[in-house]
């Protein structure tokens, strides 16, 4: 893991979160926050062709999933201690923000963190300045679940059994998730994921298993572009643009892929996107 410019926090559940803080603008300058949440099974390192893009004009916070890269996770002794609920990893994301002083932020969720996104904005609207969704669903159904489990019982079970590279590598040979015919690249994304714990990830698909968006779409406040992949095994265009007819604030951008994972297959295009979106707000 690239883990020079990392730092960690502890929270008082006891778990702690690994995040990287950049910024390049300039010293004197008021400067606001764009939080980059990975989604599942990746890493803050999978979004570093996003910072000189954006860390001009804004600070970019990118933090490890619970679970994942830096970010510890729960043993199984730790079962009576930490609550693995959608208000626990709410309330770390905003003990993050808490602990590095940053009041609001435009959240940037990709993939199966757009859900948290969601949910974060509708509950705590104080803290957000707007939401970015990229290839997100509202839920994971049973159909999505068993796609990532790969027909072994379970996605937790897939994650446990195969470790976190061997998923890696059985989410690469499926078709409409990462789209790169540079193995080079595909080396480096495999490592990344590797380098979280399959425990940890087992324990997050868990998790995002009972996670729901859907009854706090209507909650949701701030501005939201939804980016929305043309060809995603686990999202379609027709659900994306369900999720912008349910939230009135929201604006949907369609992103020619032949894949899930856009912020990398077309990361110019949709950070191209996101800086037309946040320009339009500051009018």
């Amino acid at each position: 893991m690239d883990a020079d410019n990392r730092r960690v926090i502890r929270h008082s559940n006891g778990q702690t979160t690994a995040y990287i803080l950049d910024s390049f603008v300039d010293p004197w300058k008021p400067a606001e926050t764009i939080l980059l949440q990975h989604g599942f099974g990746r890493t803050s390192d999978h979004f570093y062709h996003w910072v000189p893009a954006l860390a001009r004009k804004y600070n970019v916070l990118r933090r490890d999933l619970r679970g994942h890269g830096g970010s510890s996770y729960p043993g199984l002794d730790d079962d009576d201690v930490y609550q693995y609920t959608t208000a626990t990893i709410l309330d770390e994301i905003k003990d993050t923000l808490d602990q590095l002083n940053i009041e609001k932020v435009h959240f940037v969720g990709e993939s199966t963190s757009g859900m948290l996104a969601e949910i974060f904005a509708a509950t705590y609207p104080e803290r957000v300045s707007s939401i970015i969704v990229c290839s997100s669903p509202t839920h994971l159904p049973a159909s999505a679940q068993q796609f990532l489990a790969f027909g072994l019982e379970s996605w937790p079970q897939a994650c446990r059994q195969l470790g976190s590279r061997g998923w890696a590598e059985r989410l690469l040979g499926a078709s409409g998730t990462v789209a790169s015919s540079n193995p080079d690249y595909l080396a480096w994304w495999k490592d990344k994921v590797a380098v979280s714990d399959g425990e940890g990830l087992a324990g997050y698909a868990e998790f995002l298993s009972q996670l729901d968006a859907q009854p706090y779409l209507g909650e949701i406040k701030a501005p939201m572009l939804i980016l929305s992949p043309t060809n995603s095994a686990l999202v379609s265009v027709e659900s994306m643009k369900k999720l912008s007819a349910e939230v009135g604030s929201s604006k949907l951008a369609i992103i020619e892929s032949q894949g899930h994972e856009i912020y990398a297959e077309a990361a110019e295009d949709c950070i191209s996107k996101i800086k037309d979106f946040l320009q339009e707000l500051e009018i």
